[in-house]
């Protein structure tokens, strides 16, 4: 579902969307943590600003980004 909703949702606020496979790149799930799917994590230039946990809802991850991005980026995980 995430990946049906996600450009859609994102339209105007994301360049772009990437998608790793952490069954050909077990290292890095381990290296970010990643343990339950589907992860989403929100980078600008660069910067890593939040791991995105929201209801698959367009609206709402719409609504979660913008609010994430308003804030300072953070140390990645």
């Amino acid at each position: 579902m995430w990946k049906r909703i996600l450009p859609e949702a994102l339209a105007g606020i994301a360049n772009h969307l990437y998608e790793v496979d952490i069954a050909e790149a077990t290292g890095v799930a381990r290296g970010y943590d990643i343990f339950h799917l589907p992860t989403v994590y929100l980078y600008r230039d660069g910067a890593f600003h939040a791991e995105l946990q929201c209801e698959a809802r367009r609206d709402a991850i719409r609504t979660t980004v913008l609010a994430l991005l308003a804030g300072k980026a953070q140390e990645e995980p």
